[in-house]
Parts: structure tokens; sequence; C-alpha cells
């Protein structure tokens, strides 16, 4: 061998290990901008670009490209088919194929032509990428000269797509692993949260008729992927049977992931549903992951669903037709796998006759609706769910309660829980912190109300309105807050605000002249 030879194949040897060096990292992108430089010492080219094939779906993505190259747009790229020929035989022999631009078949991909023509580009190197244990994708070498690739050359590119295929394949793997580390750091902090924040009510308590009924519908839509709405008024357990669904299904393995829809302001609603770059707006100082994309492969609770506000119900029903989400402040598409379930205490069909709810957002939730009966029509579950209470808190607040005295038990049955379960659990907690012997007893005052217990309300509203009313008067008409009506009544703030504007209750102005008798004092 002349020592030109020598001298050039040594060379060659040179540039592919500093190529090897430089595609051994645990970061793609940092591999996709290592190939370029490196790999023109090895074969002469004008353009290179390196493409890596998803298994599960026909999308493939762009890894590398040269910037003098071919504008590779998402409609070019999936032109790119590789379940098609030529290219699947090319796969399939891994070997490299040279390519005279203007004379190849491009039926089929008549865009890549016109680009690849519009650039100059006149021979191509198709190589494949690929390890001993699977095919990741392909790189395309392009020249503005029409001359051939030679087998020498072919040789070389074959070693190089060698050395980038074993680096590819570990940038992946790496990348893998920490986008699984991230997401269960991600799905830990969130579950904690779920933990630290939620009303659990333990298991579903009770043997009527209406919650049998209930438990039957989940039973049967649990094991498919059906979307769920839940329709019942605040504090029936509408949570509860969501999380029974979900328990039930085969996303079980995967979180369960609650939305409250009236919780956030309509500004924040979208970042807390897609999530949001850091800088996207004023504020966001550091990434936020949605709890969509938390949801992914999981289940996705999004209660009060009937407090969305108008202008976001269209982002949402695309979120949710589609599947795919985009962070804000960040264009890219995001794909989410998740079962939806969805509750309200509203009447749905009313605000879309009003307009004030979507009619296509509505259908697409009202695959499979269940309604939750409140507890006045399951009046024989009290006594089940008062005694769970009395020992569920008997044990955590170390109190010796037995049994539940007979008159409370009769006042409890008795009374038409307008806050239904929730505002059960409050009464029975309170009796229990105020309980000193081993039988609870419940305060009468807790039912004290202008129409009396032992006889029918003229209507469920009335009787609704009066406790409210009385709840108000009692806490100054203070609604939020650990003292206000709210947390008497064992309901959300938002939930109370609500049903005081459907009720038409209105704090009542102060008496003229109310002022000056209070200084007078």
């Amino acid at each position: 061998m002349h020592e030109s030879q020598l001298a050039t194949e040594r060379d060659h040897l040179r540039a592919l290990l500093e190529l090897t060096n430089a595609v051994t990292t645990r970061d793609v992108a940092s591999l996709a901008a290592a190939i370029a430089p490196n790999l023109q010492r090895i074969v002469a080219h004008d353009d290179v670009a390196v493409f890596l094939l998803h298994p599960a779906s026909e999308r493939m993505g762009r890894y590398a490209l040269t910037a003098l190259g071919v504008g590779w747009t998402d409609e070019l790229t999936a032109e790119l088919r590789p379940d098609t020929e030529p290219f699947a035989t090319w796969l399939a022999e891994r070997c490299p194929v040279d390519i005279e631009v203007e004379r190849f078949d491009w039926t089929g991909r008549e865009g890549i032509r016109r680009n690849l023509l519009a650039t100059g580009l006149k021979r191509a190197c198709f190589v494949p990428l690929a390890t001993r244990r699977e095919l990741l994708g392909f790189m395309v070498l392009n020249r503005r000269a029409a001359t051939v690739f030679t087998p020498e050359e072919l040789d070389r590119c074959s070693q190089a797509a060698a050395q980038i295929a074993m680096g590819l394949e570990n940038a992946l793997a790496f990348g893998e692993i920490a986008s699984l580390k991230d997401r269960l750091a991600r799905e830990n902090i969130y579950l904690e949260e779920e933990i630290r924040g939620a009303q659990h009510f333990g298991e579903i308590v009770g043997e009527s008729r209406a919650l049998k009924r209930v438990l039957s519908q989940v039973g049967t839509v649990a094991a498919t992927d059906a979307t769920v709405l839940l329709l019942g008024e605040t504090g029936t357990g509408k949570e509860l049977v969501a999380r029974a669904i979900h328990a039930a299904s085969e996303r079980r393995g995967r979180s369960l992931v609650t939305v409250n829809c009236a919780t956030s302001p309509a500004g924040l609603l979208e970042s807390e549903w897609f999530g949001h770059e850091r800088g996207a707006f004023t504020g966001a100082l550091a990434q936020k992951i949605g709890r969509f994309e938390l949801a992914h492969e999981g289940t996705l609770f999004l209660d009060e669903i009937g407090d969305v506000p108008l202008e976001l119900q269209s982002k949402l029903l695309r979120a949710l037709q589609e599947r795919e989400i985009e962070r804000l402040g960040n264009p890219r598409t995001i794909r989410v796998d998740f079962r939806l379930i969805a509750a309200t205490n509203r009447d749905l069909e009313e605000m879309v006759a009003k307009r004030d709810f979507r009619s296509d957002l509505y259908y697409r939730l009202n695959v499979f609706p269940i309604r939750i009966p409140p507890l006045r029509e399951r009046q024989e579950d009290i006594p089940l769910l008062v005694r769970y209470f009395a020992q569920r808190f008997a044990k955590r607040l170390r109190r010796p309660i037995e049994s539940v005295s007979r008159e409370s038990m009769e006042l409890l049955c008795r009374w038409p829980w307008p806050g239904n379960v929730r505002e059960l659990q409050n009464v029975i907690e309170r009796a229990v912190i105020l309980s000193q012997g081993a039988v609870l007893t419940v305060p009468r005052s807790e039912f004290e109300s202008p129409v009396p217990v032992t006889s029918s309300p003229v209507t469920l509203e009335d009787a609704e309105r009066d406790h409210i009313l009385r709840a108000l008067e009692q806490t100054g008409w203070v609604v939020g807050g650990a003292a206000g009506a709210a947390a008497r009544l064992g309901l959300k703030r938002t939930s109370l605000v609500s049903t005081m504007r459907r009720l038409g209750i209105v704090r009542p102005k102060p008496r003229a002249g109310a002022d000056r008798d209070v200084r007078a004092r």
C-alpha cells in the first residue's frame, strides 16, 4: 500500500474515531449536532439529515439537519414512509444506496422531489441506521454535484452509520430513562398533594336500591374506556364514584388526576390543564406540567365541568377530541392518552339551551351518564353512614364513642340534608368532638330551622334556602374560610356561591341608620 493511501486510511480512521467519541453522549440533541461536522470528514456531502423511526406510529422524527439542506417540514417527513418501496427493501437489507435525484421514482413523494430540485441537490445516499438489536432509522446524505457515491464511500457511510446508530441507541435509552424518572417524580408530587388536600370518604357506604343501581353502572362502564359523566348535587360523592371507576378499570396502575374546573380563575385554568413553559406569561418562573399531561395512560377527572368558562370550552373540546395539547409558550404538540370522567352539579342541558355551554362539548361528555342520588333519596343509608363516620372520627380524634343516641339518629334521619353526604360528615365530626361519653349526641342546635323537621317543607328549594340562610346568619354572612357558611354546610365556597345565585339568596342591605345606632352605643 502506497504511503499516500496509508495516510488517507489513517485520516479516515482518525475521523471515524472522532465521530465515535462525538456521538458517545446521553443527549440526543448533542448527538445530532455532532453528526454533520464529523461526518463531513468521512464522506464529502453538502447536506445530511437523520430520521428516527417511531414503531408505535407512522410518523418519523427529524433529529439532525445541516443548515444548507432541504426544509424538512412535517409534511415532507410524512412522505418518507418506511413501509413503502423501495425504502422498505433498503431498510431490510441495511445497506447504503446511491440515488440520482432527477431519475428516481418519486411517486407519492412529489413534495420531496420539488424541494430537492429547488435546492439544487442532484445526488443522494440513503443509509440505514441499525444496531444488532433494532432498526432505529436512516440517514440521507445529499450532494449538489452529480458525483456518484463510490463503493468506497458507501462502505465508509456504513461504518459511520454503525457508530451513529450505537450512539443514538444509547442516547435514546438514557433519554427514556430520564423521562420515566421525571414522570415518576411528577406523579409522586401530584399524589402527595392529593393525599394532603383530598377529602376521603373511605368506602362507598350504603345498601339502598338507589346506590346499588349506581354501583351496577360503575361495574358496567369501568371495564371499558368510555367517557363517563357523573351528575348529582354537591356533596353526593361524585369524586368517590370517579375513584371507584378508575380503581376497577385497566388503567388503575396509573394515576387518577383530578382537575377542579371551578377553583382556578379563567386566566389560570388553561395553564392548569395544559401546563406552561418558563416565561410563557408574567409570573411563569418555571416550567409546569399540566394535569392533562400528568394523566397520560391514566384517568382524568374533570370536576365541576359545568363551571368551565365559555371562552375555554372550545380549547377543552379540541384537547378531548384530538388527545393533543400544547403547553402555553411552546407550539410543540404533546400526545396524551387518558380515560375521561367528568362531573357536575349543574343542569348541562339547560345550560346548552341558554348557550352557556357548548352543545358539541356536552355530547362529547355525555357518553355514559351516571346520576348520583342525593342523600334524601337514599334515607335508608343514613344510619349506616352515621355509624361509619362516627367510628372513623372517634378513632382519629381518640374519642370513646361506641354508639349513637336514638334521639340523635331520629333527627339525622329526618333532616333533608341539602349538603348531602359531605354535610352529614361534617355534622358527625363536630358531634364526635362535642360528645363527652361513649354515646354520640348531636346537638339539637344543628337542626334549628324556621321549618320544623317533623313536617315536610313546601318544596325542596324552600328547605335548602332556609338551611343556607340559617348558616349564613349564624356566621354573620361570611361565606368562605374555616368559620364561614360553606365550611359549616360542608360545601365548597364556589358551590355555595353558585347555589345562592340559583336560589336568589342575597345578603340583606343594612337597615337605614344602623351605623348611627351602633356608634350611639
